[in-house]
């Protein structure tokens, strides 16, 4: 029994830490009739259905017939790295940060392989991963945090963008710099990912695109959360209710717990005045650092308790999801898949990880705190 809850505790250890907060706080104060109140249903619904969407989209293949429909024009490993590095930028724009790293650094391996790109894996995926990551920042349902701020802050899409704009062109700039200084302009076979590319079903294409769009409506304030959620799951329910099974229950049973001990807290003013004045001026940067020890999700909801520095919040969990390898928790996806290829390759990959994570957090640190 003891083995199964460490088991679990390490497999999933920010909902682990979550629920003992909660767990803890309860005790604090006991559950009564405020408790509903303490949880976002709106974003809660909102991660569930753009979660389920995306699931529909991986199931269809859409994302990797992206990638080699695109690998037919490159023709030198620096044009292979630019493509799966802005492939993971862009797409994490709308997909989210973590489908766009399963989606597509498993094609970056298997094209590293055929491409004769071994060398420069590590470099290669850790590239990958960043640029997820800092992609995901420009849009409100570009990663959990982000959904979460813009729900609760009530800034407009314009405002929103305003914020983040700036910091993603930045990092855009960073990462190709980083790609023409690294790569070489050595060629490389054309269609070497091999096997043919089956047709697109225009028509499933259309409806996920359909349902894709009723989401983005429901964050755009146009429908409700209930009408979205309805609308989701019967179509769904008709097509594939598989689909429901590839969803991150755990992340939303993160958020819950999360929830739950940010409401509690919130029931005792002098610990939350205390908290309040010590982030004053400094939201940016204790934003940043606390993403480094229980990563930029997490950090974003708690600190979202104290403060309502939204911008602050925003721009901080967002260059905090850089640094350490669980400072932004889906970097994890990276490192895994890199592991289960080779277990000698973990300490080189985790070394190359961290130096380019702190590159590119010191410099992006720079202007957020100026």
């Amino acid at each position: 029994m003891l083995k199964k809850l460490w088991n679990f505790f390490r497999r999933e250890t920010v909902l682990s830490l979550a629920f003992i907060l909660a767990v803890l706080s309860c005790f604090l104060v006991p559950p009564d009739g405020q408790y509903p109140g303490y949880l976002d249903k709106d974003t809660l619904l909102t991660l569930f259905c753009l979660m389920t969407v995306v699931a529909g989209f991986q199931e269809m293949g859409l994302f990797r017939r992206v990638g080699q429909t695109l690998l037919r024009r490159i023709r030198s490993q620096r044009q292979l790295a630019l493509m799966l590095v802005f492939l993971c930028f862009f797409s994490s724009m709308f997909i989210t940060n973590d489908v766009s790293l399963l989606t597509f650094v498993p094609l970056g391996l298997l094209l590293s392989d055929l491409t004769g790109m071994d060398a420069s894996l590590c470099r290669t995926v850790t590239l990958m991963t960043i640029a997820a990551n800092l992609g995901s920042m420009l849009t409100p349902i570009g990663n959990p945090q982000n959904l979460y701020l813009y729900s609760v802050s009530g800034i407009s899409l314009g405002a929103f963008l305003a914020v983040t704009l700036p910091y993603t062109v930045l990092s855009g700039v960073l990462l190709a710099g980083s790609v023409c200084l690294c790569y070489r302009g050595a060629p490389i076979a054309a269609g070497d990912t091999g096997g043919e590319t089956e047709p697109l079903d225009r028509r499933r294409l259309l409806g996920w695109l359909a349902l894709f769009a009723v989401c983005l409506l429901e964050v755009l304030g146009v429908l409700p959360a209930e009408v979205m959620l309805a609308v989701i799951l019967a179509a769904v329910l008709v097509v594939n209710r598989n689909l429901l099974l590839r969803v991150d229950y755990s992340l939303l049973a993160t958020f819950v717990c999360l929830f739950v001990f940010i409401g509690n807290m919130k029931r005792f003013p002098a610990f939350h005045n205390l908290v309040a004045q010590l982030l004053e001026g400094h939201v940016r940067l204790a934003s940043v650092g606390i993403s480094q020890i229980i990563s930029n999700v997490p950090a974003a909801l708690l600190l979202s308790g104290f403060t309502d520095a939204w911008e602050d919040l925003l721009v901080g969990t967002n260059i905090g999801g850089l640094g350490t390898l669980i400072a932004s928790m889906y970097s994890l996806i990276s490192y895994k898949q890199m592991a289960r290829r080779s277990g000698n390759i973990r300490g080189r990959y985790l070394g190359i990880f961290t130096l380019w994570n702190v590159i590119f957090l010191a410099i992006l640190l720079v202007p957020a705190l100026l």
